[in-house]
C-alpha cells in the first residue's frame, strides 16, 4: 500500500525521485562558470523572494527584492551562455523547483 504523501510526490515529480531530478538538473550544469553562476544566482533569487514577502510589511523592500531577483536570473542565464545549453525549465517548468535542492 502506498503512502498518500508518496503518491502526491510521485504525481508532482512525474514518477522521478528528488535525487533523479537533481541529477538531471546537474547534467546541464557541467561548465565551471555555469556552476558558479548558479551557486550564487539560486540563493540570490531565493533571498529576493523572502525579501518580497517582507515587502508586504515594509514597502521599500520591494525594489531591493526586484533588483536581487533580476540579478540572480541574469547570473543563471550568463552561466547557461557559457554552458551552451538553454535552461531546463524551458522544457519542463518543474526544473524551477529543483534549483534550490541542487544548490
Amino acid at each position: 500500500m502506498r503512502c498518500p504523501e508518496r503518491q502526491y510526490n510521485s504525481h508532482m515529480l512525474g514518477r522521478l525521485t528528488a535525487e533523479q531530478w537533481v541529477e538531471r538538473y546537474s547534467v546541464s550544469r557541467q561548465h565551471p562558470v555555469n556552476r558558479l553562476c548558479h551557486s550564487f544566482g539560486i540563493p540570490i533569487i531565493a533571498f529576493s523572494l523572502l525579501l518580497a514577502a517582507l515587502g508586504f510589511f515594509y514597502r521599500p523592500l520591494w525594489i531591493y527584492a526586484a533588483i536581487l531577483f533580476l540579478a540572480g536570473w541574469v547570473l543563471q542565464f550568463i552561466g547557461h551562455a557559457f554552458e551552451g545549453k538553454k535552461p531546463e525549465f524551458f522544457n519542463d517548468w518543474r526544473f524551477l523547483l529543483v534549483g534550490l535542492r541542487w544548490w
